[in-house]
């Protein structure tokens, strides 16, 4: 086989797994289907906190640095939650923020999804604008969260 025809096998060979990439839409770890999302899917429920320990790590009064995010923090936040216990229900419509499940295995119930969603360790969970919802954990593990989140108002105690 000529060395042309190998490099071109190979160059071909690549093209090949970079498009089977490009358009392969694999369901991310965590999150809700697209066929179960819809408006409205998880109504409000009115559960109170219950094993849970939410400590702010860290926090930065946005408004005084150079972006000048007037009104906001920036705030890091670790989570413990201990078996059967419940993070209550929460909006997102005003506080963006990127979770981490470090340890275990938890069960989100999204204003937007029809079905539970579980987060296991090692996920990252976005929660933006139109994100409503509760947290359980279901299992015989601790969970452990981090959170970042974008306030407002630092009187806003919501998980």
């Amino acid at each position: 086989m000529s060395r042309h025809h190998k490099l071109s096998r190979v160059i071909w060979s690549g093209v090949a797994v970079l498009g089977a990439l490009t358009f392969a839409t694999p369901l991310l770890a965590g999150e809700c289907p697209a066929d179960k999302t819809r408006p409205n899917a998880q109504q409000m429920v009115d559960h109170k906190p219950v094993g849970v320990t939410d400590v702010t790590l860290g926090a930065i009064d946005l408004g005084k640095q150079p972006a000048h995010i007037e009104g906001r923090e920036l705030r890091f936040r670790k989570l413990t939650i201990e078996p059967g216990g419940i993070v209550p229900w929460h909006s997102h419509d005003d506080r963006p923020a990127l979770i981490f499940v470090q340890q275990g295995e938890i069960v989100e119930y999204a204003s937007n999804c029809v079905d539970p969603i579980v987060h296991k360790a090692g996920d990252i969970r976005p929660e933006v604008f139109g994100t409503s919802h509760w947290w359980k954990n279901l299992g015989k593990e601790t969970v452990v969260l981090y959170v970042g989140d974008v306030r407002r108002d630092p009187n806003d105690h919501h998980m």
